[in-house]
């Protein structure tokens, strides 16, 4: 381990970089992924793996890059896991070769799950990985969009993996996508998530643009996204607080507390999630893989300059300098900013360009939830369902979900309130 301790020359602001090892090759074919035709970046080109001379590398810059003590390695693709353990053995290596003294890092895959088994959970274990995995609900929700490359049903080897991950001990955190097909179902697919006992989860809204601000069916619709998230806050808020983690509204309660939060879509400009592809190509964000965003290559350029050039400092800047008058005015514009910059496919109700297609799902949820951090926030709430807000809605209130409808024609029609 280095005993270098000096921040001189490092960059200043934390930054993560999603670092995908294999690039866009993956074992499953799912219907609504973004990352799968990134192979056209690199036409006729068969073998996507990261040579151990740019894993040296990259890992060497990357630390030097952050001011410590804790350095968060993202490893995304496709699927990373495909690369085998080896890869991840010498990442190990590497990284406490150039680890200053006293620091630490943590590494964080995002995985399907399939190829897992006993030896990558003890590796994981030992080696203080924090594991994200990808399934999308139950069976008949998660089978429907994530198939492997065979198309054969994917969700008994996912949960199988995530069982084992949960077994072990390892940090463990579901990442499910909002999709055409599990959005009607919010409490469902929460609650078969918190009987696995799954205590971190995160909500992916899939928007699919097609043209012409219309999106594909696997999408979300925003107001049916809007109802999803608002019925599970109500959900958490009765029965899981200090218990499970849900991502999104962690970030209400920062930003009701006054702090920045953490998720990158939510922020006034962007610029703290850079993706690497496998041959060190960096771009400015893992949604805009693309030529134009290509901010250069590791073998050619400091990871310094590329993060703060001026191409990079212009894609942050252009999240809040774009955002229309119908964004500026808005009363949830503190907790929203205007979204991902990629869902701003729609126009305003003026006609201004530049709007975020989930708008009136994620003001209809940040409204709701803002109406209910006093009671979130107050100093008498720890780990216990809250007094007054565990009983169940009367049949004929208005469904808390905030979808307009009555309870018993909403989630108490096709729900059964836990006890």
């Amino acid at each position: 381990m280095v005993s270098r301790s000096s921040n001189r020359g490092r960059v200043r602001n934390r930054f993560h970089i999603m670092v995908k090892p294999g690039g866009p090759i993956c074992n499953l074919d799912c219907g609504y992924c973004y990352y799968l035709n990134k192979t056209e970046l690199y036409p006729g080109k068969k073998k996507f793996r990261m040579s151990e001379q740019l894993l040296g590398k990259f890992i060497r810059s990357y630390i030097a890059s952050h001011p410590g003590p804790n350095v968060i390695f993202p490893w995304h693709g496709g699927e990373p896991t495909m690369l085998g353990l080896d890869f991840f053995r010498k990442a190990v290596a590497l990284q406490q070769k150039y680890l200053p003294s006293g620091w630490k890092c943590i590494n964080v895959p995002q995985t399907n799950g399939t190829l897992l088994d006993e030896e990558w959970c003890e590796f994981f274990i030992e080696n203080n990985f924090a594991v994200g995995i990808s399934i999308d609900g139950p069976a008949e929700f998660h089978d429907v969009h994530r198939p492997d490359n065979r198309g054969k049903p994917t969700h008994d080897r996912c949960m199988k993996a995530l069982r084992m991950l949960l077994d072990f001990g390892v940090p463990t955190s579901v990442l499910c996508t909002v999709n055409g097909t599990n959005v009607k179902a919010p409490l469902e697919v929460y609650r078969f998530f918190r009987e696995q006992g799954v205590t971190s989860i995160q909500f992916l809204p899939i928007v699919s643009p097609i043209g012409e601000g219309k999106v594909s069916t696997q999408s979300v619709s925003s107001s049916d996204y809007g109802h999803f998230l608002t019925a599970i806050f109500e959900e958490w808020l009765r029965l899981d607080i200090g218990k499970v983690s849900v991502q999104i509204i962690e970030e209400c309660l920062a930003k009701q507390r006054g702090k920045a939060g953490s998720l990158c879509l939510y922020q006034e400009k962007c610029g703290d999630s850079i993706a690497m592809e496998h041959n060190g190509d960096l771009f400015a964000c893992d949604h805009f893989v693309t030529s134009e965003w290509k901010l250069g290559n590791l073998n050619e350029r400091s990871m310094r300059s590329m993060v703060e050039s001026p191409k990079m400092k212009e894609f942050a800047r252009a999240k809040k300098t774009s955002l229309p008058a119908f964004c500026l005015a808005c009363d949830v514009k503190d907790m929203c900013n205007g979204g991902c910059p990629k869902d701003r496919i729609i126009t305003t109700p003026d006609g201004e360009p530049g709007l975020n297609y989930l708008c009136e799902g994620l003001g209809q949820f940040f409204r709701h939830v803002r109406s209910r951090m006093e009671v979130v926030l107050s100093d008498s709430v720890e780990s216990e369902p809250l007094e007054g807000v565990s009983d169940r809605p009367g049949r004929n209130a208005q469904c808390p979900c905030g979808s307009g409808r009555k309870y018993k024609k909403c989630c108490g029609d096709k729900d059964v309130l836990v006890s």
